[in-house]
């Protein structure tokens, strides 16, 4: 369901362009609103969620899934940790809808969905674990990597249970805001895939804002 947002980019108390292949770790307080905007198209924002106190608590497709009884995110979905805690809730939403089954890229999976030329692609793992290594104040491992949202791809539910990478439905200009329901850190891998339609085989850079209300 798509809602607009009356939020003012020039009030952000946070503003800042991640490119494609870039990363982002930081803190959303609760009662914070962030907003993840798509700046020339069909990009992905490859997203993880954890408790900013404990980070043994994340993000967890599984409950989100089961307790909205939809396998698409959008405005009104409450995200919900793997303790079943409300972390997040999509308070506004211009693109429609939002993937948490499709996973993220790896070398490994490159390797599988393409070819082995492919392993040496960078992936949005790889900006993640970059993003731990330069960034261990957050106490964050690989251990806790685990489900992640892809904002804005397009991974369609085939009739037959399996999931497709589509041409994405986003646009330049879309955004989706999340008001925090609790201290969250929030590691973002702006998608660099070369390798299937999602961004049009052209990733793009996205923008990251923050209002404290």
């Amino acid at each position: 369901m798509q809602i607009t947002s009356s939020r003012k980019s020039e009030q952000a108390i946070l503003r800042q362009t991640i490119d494609a292949g870039d990363y982002y770790i930081g803190r959303v307080k609760a009662g914070q609103t962030m907003r993840i905007l798509d700046l020339e198209g069909n990009q992905a924002a490859d997203t993880l969620f954890y408790n900013a106190t404990d980070p043994s608590e994340r993000y967890s497709a599984m409950d989100t899934i089961r307790e909205q009884g939809n396998v698409y995110l959008t405005s009104g979905s409450v995200l919900r940790s793997n303790e079943n805690n409300s972390m997040l809730e999509i308070v506004a939403d211009t693109c429609g809808r939002h993937d948490t089954l499709g996973g993220a890229c790896a070398t490994e999976s490159n390797t599988v969905r393409y070819s082995l030329e492919k392993r040496c692609m960078h992936a949005c793992r790889d900006s993640w674990m970059l993003a731990l290594a330069e960034c261990p104040e957050f106490g964050i491992g690989k251990r806790d990597i685990s489900h992640n949202i892809n904002f804005f791809m397009n991974v369609p539910v085939t009739e037959e249970g399996g999931l497709t990478f589509e041409d994405g439905i986003s646009a330049p200009g879309k955004y989706v805001e999340l008001t925090a329901k609790m201290d969250v850190v929030v590691l973002i891998s702006n998608c660099p895939q070369l390798n299937n339609p999602c961004n049009g085989y052209n990733p793009t850079p996205v923008e990251l804002l923050v209002w404290d209300r």
